[in-house]
């Protein structure tokens, strides 16, 4: 029997079966010892193959892991060894928002980075975007400026980017009609809306939604562990027709996003306009671009081909990876 995984912890897995029925599943002996290095060998999102058990229908045993189309993963630092986020993802939904909690562009540039990394199609949400003209008008204007500054700046790099507002309903539209047929993972900070964007995309779908801390102004984590969930979007997003589908998993919220199997030397190649100068340096890939001679990445830089925000990010990310430091 084969089933795909929607959810799980330690060692027991909710799986839909072939054959309608959904079961509790375990690993069966050692037959994922392949896969012990990470903080979770299976994610939702993987097709799996179970042998049922003969004492109870809705049970059952991993006995292996069909190929995946991709994985999404990150480090986690307090198990010291790789999470697994996510498997087989159409898109990788990376949410953020311009306040409440503060828009914090480093943690997107370490998704984005991840996502180039694994070869996922990402896209930039940008959510609580009802915010942003509240920021205009309390004389944060030039917060605000530099905000759009860089959503427009990924933009140009060729990501998608869009900004909503599960409380306003603005760009729901949109959203709802990308995420039709497609399996999709949505990771951001704790606090920036997921679980409010899934709830208004689908009214029979009731998940719990977090306040913010008064005091660090940072989300309270309300999903503990991932899950995939099935979507009938609501129809007045899908201009009146009922029945519409999309699946999401729910990935937990994630205050500090440290990178996986990237080394310092190869960074570059996972920032879109960096990559195309990586090993051009007069010193190649040895070239820290600092204040090195003949490096083609700072020319890059002082010809406005690289945007030192971006720049800045992404020599931010080297120094962390370097010194293990890592910055919520």
């Amino acid at each position: 029997m084969t089933g795909r995984v929607t959810a799980g912890t330690n060692n027991l897995f909710t799986v839909e079966c072939d054959d309608g029925v959904i079961r509790n599943c375990t690993i069966k002996g050692k037959v994922l010892k392949a896969d012990t290095e990470f903080y979770n060998p299976i994610a939702p999102g993987d097709f799996v193959e179970i042998e049922i058990d003969p004492l109870n229908d809705e049970k059952g045993q991993v006995l292996n892991i069909q190929p995946r189309k991709n994985t999404y993963l990150r480090w986690n630092v307090k198990g010291r060894c790789p999470q697994l986020l996510a498997s087989n993802l159409d898109y990788l939904i990376l949410v953020t928002t311009p306040d409440q909690p503060p828009f914090r562009p480093r943690f997107t540039d370490r998704a984005l980075a991840q996502a180039e990394h694994q070869g996922i199609t990402p896209v930039i949400v940008c959510n609580k975007w009802d915010l942003a003209a509240l920021m205009q008008n309390d004389g944060r204007l030039e917060e605000y400026e530099a905000i759009e500054r860089r959503l427009s700046i990924w933009e140009e790099l060729g990501y998608k980017v869009l900004r909503i507002s599960a409380k306003s309903g603005e760009g729901m539209l949109q959203f709802a009609q990308l995420l039709e047929d497609k399996l999709s993972a949505f990771v951001g900070q704790s606090g920036v809306g997921k679980s409010s964007l899934i709830n208004v995309m689908d009214s029979n779908v009731v998940l719990k939604t977090g306040s913010l801390s008064k005091k660090y102004g940072r989300g309270n984590h309300t999903t503990t562990k991932g899950s995939l969930i099935h979507l009938t979007l609501n129809e007045a997003l899908m201009d009146g027709i009922q029945g519409r589908k999309a699946d999401i998993i729910d990935t937990p919220g994630i205050r500090r996003f440290v990178l996986d199997q990237v080394e310092c030397r190869d960074l570059g190649l996972y920032f879109r306009e960096i990559e195309p100068y990586i090993g051009k340096c007069k010193f190649g890939l040895d070239c820290q671009h600092l204040s090195e001679p003949g490096c083609a990445v700072k020319a890059a830089l002082e010809e406005g081909k690289i945007s030192p925000e971006r720049f800045d990010s992404f020599m931010r990310i080297a120094e962390e990876i370097r010194t293990g430091n890592w910055q919520d």
